[in-house]
Parts: C-alpha cells; structure tokens; sequence
C-alpha cells in the first residue's frame, strides 16, 4: 500500500496540470515566484484513514510553523495501477505554499514531507514546484 503512494500523487499532481513551464514575464501587478504543492495520502495501512482531526493537527504543529506567511489545502483524489495491475484510489490532501525565495524552505518543505510519512507510516509524499506568477 505505501508503496502505491507515490503513484497516486503522481496521478493527482498530473491531473492537476502540475507540469507548467516556467512563466516569461508576469503580468502587470503579479511577480514571478516558486510554488509548492504537495500531495498527502490518507490511507493508513490496508485500513486505516488519517482523520480530518488528524490532518488539521499535523498542519497545525508540523506545517504552519514552517510556513506561517500563509497556505490552501484542498482534497483531491487519487489513483494509479500498481505493478501487479490491480488500481489503488486513495483520499489525498494537497496544499499549496507560495515560497517566499528564503534559502531554507527546500529543507523545511522536506521536513514537513519527512513528518508526515513518519507520523502516518507513509512511503512518500510528492513534491512539485513551479515557477509561477502570483500576486496578493
């Protein structure tokens, strides 16, 4: 099950249209920076679900120390084939940070990663940046 992780966050990140190539200019009123999303699996085990109460926890203790200039969370879903070919669908979590271009958050961005497979017995936790224009 761990091992499916990874893929179904691939999948989500995909259908996300996570692949974007890096903006050439912003327009007026926007500025050029990094986003982070990250994809969280739920499930735990062959039966287990990492609950809302859970969730809202781990983001409260291991997430927005981190990152507490600001973040969206949103529930998408995801599958993906594994290599004997039976699918494996799984509730996931996916938030989303502006990255404010410090020089640690590459590090804090794996920490949160490494405390969430840590606190769930998760395998992976996907990562996908991008260059993107934002603005406030």
């Amino acid at each position: 099950m761990r091992a499916t992780f990874a893929s179904i966050l691939i999948g989500a990140a995909l259908s996300a249209g996570a692949a974007h190539a890096a903006p050439h200019g912003c327009p007026d009123g926007m500025r050029s920076a990094t986003t982070a999303e990250l994809f969280f699996g739920r499930n735990v085990g062959w039966s287990g679900q990492v609950s809302d109460s859970d969730w809202r926890s781990f983001l409260e203790v291991e997430v927005t120390p981190r990152f507490p200039d600001g973040l969206s969370v949103g529930d998408v879903y995801g599958q993906w084939r594994s290599p004997a070919g039976a699918f494996v669908r799984q509730n996931t979590k996916a938030l989303f940070i502006v990255l404010a271009g410090r020089p640690d958050e590459q590090q804090r961005l794996n920490l949160v990663r490494d405390a969430y497979k840590r606190r769930f017995h998760q395998q992976a936790v996907l990562l996908v940046e991008q260059s993107s224009c934002v603005s406030f």
